[in-house]
């Protein structure tokens, strides 16, 4: 399996940061770790292990990024407005670095997002902000409704980081199209206390005509090799 180690001073975020890449060509996914999670995490519990087949057969390639989210949402000492902030510009970052990295290696015209826990709240917010970069977005065991980090706190940068906010108030016909266009799964377990979050979100995009697919599992699930599970099969759609 082809496997790079890439680590840059990134201007959007004033310091260094660390990625790897897994495979050769295929549908570019952009994978998240889990709160506070490194970007060696997918690896380290044997998620990449379990692609293996789709990585090596060409059909992926797989970027796991850092986190900077103990300087953003977990930064519990800090405002609520400074955290929200630094998330801005970790947006920034995926937006203005690494996407051009996934595309300047890669000529797949497909991308997706990909996060568990904390990473699905990621992978669901880069991908609803983005609709015109992301065709799928995988979000298992979420979290999507971020005021519940910020003790209710919103600015601008809480709000547009904030999917039931931002899409429930998207009034611009080029991005409803675009997100309409977008294939949204979730997959979380009944009994994890995170269901109604997966819910909110469901019932929000729906308002808005956006098609997704909640899938709930019944039980907790919320753990790597429930995971495991659930990526291997939702990767090629949404059974």
């Amino acid at each position: 399996m082809n496997r790079e180690y890439h680590r840059w001073y990134s201007p959007s975020l004033s310091r260094d940061m660390e990625l790897l890449v897994f495979g050769h060509s295929g549908a570019r996914i952009l994978v998240f770790p889990t709160s506070m999670g490194r970007f060696y995490e997918w690896e380290d519990r044997g998620m990449i292990a379990a692609l293996s087949h789709h990585i090596n057969n060409g059909w992926l390639q797989v970027y796991c990024v850092d986190s900077v989210d103990s300087e953003s949402w977990y930064c519990w000492w800090a405002h609520p407005g400074g955290r929200a902030y630094r998330h801005q510009q970790y947006d920034a970052y995926l937006l203005n670095e690494v996407l051009p990295l996934m595309y300047a290696k890669n000529s797949s015209s497909y991308t997706m997002t990909l996060g568990a826990s904390f990473g699905a709240y990621h992978a669901m917010n880069f991908g609803l902000r983005h609709p015109d970069r992301v065709n799928r977005i995988i979000a298992l065991s979420g979290l999507f409704n971020i005021r519940r980090m910020t003790g209710g706190y919103t600015d601008e940068n809480v709000y547009f980081n904030n999917p039931v906010d931002f899409i429930a108030n998207e009034g611009d016909p080029y991005r409803l199209e675009r997100l309409r266009q977008q294939d949204i799964i979730m997959a979380t377990g009944t009994d994890d206390r995170l269901i109604d979050s997966a819910r909110e979100m469901s019932a929000v995009l729906w308002n808005k005509g956006i098609g997704n697919a909640l899938r709930e599992w019944n039980g907790w699930y919320h753990d790597w090799n429930y995971w495991q599970e659930m990526t291997l099969k939702y990767i090629g759609g949404h059974d």
